[in-house]
């Protein structure tokens, strides 16, 4: 390797026009800096240096990326390092390694961790989807601050822009899903506090509003009929029909499989990973809903969901096409909507004055937090529950036809 010196460094011009030779040479510049010019033609910035008996070579970075003026900077910076007994070699190593653990501290990749977590856990892909889009709305404020050195304010400022667009819901949705991220990133150690617990009131609280949800017996009647009549795609009526017998959430219904239905012991039992609670949920089956499945027609060899999508027999149908039907049915989204059939049952069962209240709400599949109350629960409430199914089946098919409301001859078993 030949070497060319130059007592008053190199200039740009000098570096530009450096050509290549048959082998690598260097151009020397001040202070123990030069310019390694390789035969490919290719221009590195590099210093050789002593250090605890042992000879060693630091490369800068390439050349034009890395000009003469910042490979001087960063030749002083490593000369600053061996005045203090650092080999600027290993201190380059270890800030890299520093580099990429703050790359993993940061608040988004922490939030990427959690919802793997709460993924392998069980969650419901809903679920994740959801606290997926809150975080989302953070990223561009705080995501790629490391998680430990957000301030309450800082976090308080990015969600106000979500508030200030009068989602008011949305903000304090994602003031919840940060909370987590923080709890989480204090569990592994990379945050000390959860400093969105300290926000508590400091968004505009939003107003409650309840789902829109027929509850008179004379309207349901009307709205049963007119389902009868809607001229849609005959498995939406379908779902609509029976979402009014079973009356589960409209998420459980859309993911229904025909293996969770056992037709000889007239029972859906919904696995815990489909519910809200995350707990199997059993459903009488009527005479009427056993009929309605009946009239289905596919089933398992063409796709394993009662209710698939028109573009995949894998997939349900849309979350929209419950709502979207009673739209087109004439009702407005402050009159019905899907998840309203719950609110229908359960205002109607209570008025009947004739079922036990907690048999109602083990059927709503509000369940007990109590594990022990609610193994007793489920056991003492079970029959009552399939009667209670049968006679609102036929309940449902009074109000449509406009016959005289029977009350049941039966009352609750007690509590």
């Amino acid at each position: 390797m030949t070497e060319n010196r130059s007592k008053s460094g190199l200039t740009a011009a000098s570096v530009s026009r450096a050509k290549p030779k048959e082998k690598p040479y260097k151009l020397s510049d001040r202070d123990g800096l030069y310019l390694l010019v390789e035969p490919t033609g290719g221009r590195v910035w590099r210093m050789n240096y002593r250090i605890h008996d042992k000879q060693k070579t630091i490369t800068f970075g390439r050349w034009p990326e890395l000009m003469l003026g910042e490979a001087r900077e960063r030749l002083l910076d490593a000369r600053r390092l061996l005045g203090r007994g650092v080999d600027p070699v290993e201190h380059a190593k270890l800030e890299k390694v520093a580099q990429s653990l703050a790359a993993s501290h940061t608040f988004e990749a922490v939030a990427g961790e959690w919802l793997e977590k709460i993924t392998a856990e069980g969650a419901a892909p809903m679920t994740v989807k959801k606290a997926r889009w809150l975080l989302a709305k953070l990223y561009p404020a705080v995501g790629r601050r490391p998680v430990k050195e957000i301030s309450a304010h800082e976090l308080l400022l990015a969600l106000k822009k979500i508030e200030a667009t009068k989602r008011y819901n949305t903000a304090s949705r994602a003031r919840t899903a940060a909370s987590q991220v923080f709890r989480y990133a204090i569990a592994t150690a990379r945050a000390e506090r959860d400093i969105a617990s300290d926000l508590r009131g400091a968004l505009i609280t939003p107003k409650t509003t309840h789902r829109a949800a027929i509850t008179v017996s004379t309207e349901a009647g009307a709205l049963l009929r007119t389902i009868d009549g809607y001229d849609g795609l005959p498995l939406t009526r379908t779902a609509l029909r029976m979402l009014a017998h079973v009356f589960v959430r409209p998420g459980e219904l859309r993911w229904a499989e025909w293996s969770e239905f056992d037709l000889e012991k007239r029972v859906w039992t919904i696995p815990g990973h489909k519910m809200k609670m995350r707990r199997s949920h059993m459903v009488p089956l009527s005479r009427q809903v056993i009929a309605i499945l009946e009239e289905i027609e596919h089933d398992a060899t063409f796709s394993p969901l009662l209710f698939p999508s028109l573009r995949s027999v894998d997939r349900p149908m849309s979350d929209n096409t419950i709502n979207a039907a009673l739209r087109r049915l004439g009702y407005s989204k402050e009159e019905m909507t899907g998840h309203g059939f719950r609110a229908l049952a359960a205002t109607l069962l209570n008025e009947m004055g004739c079922w036990n209240p907690d048999a109602i709400e083990r059927q709503l599949a509000h369940a007990e937090s109590n594990s022990v109350r609610r193994a007793y629960a489920r056991g003492q409430y079970w029959d009552e529950r399939v009667r209670m199914m049968q006679h609102w089946s036929d309940y449902l098919d009074q109000m449509r036809d406009g016959a005289t409301i029977l009350r049941p001859k039966f009352g609750h078993s007690g509590s």
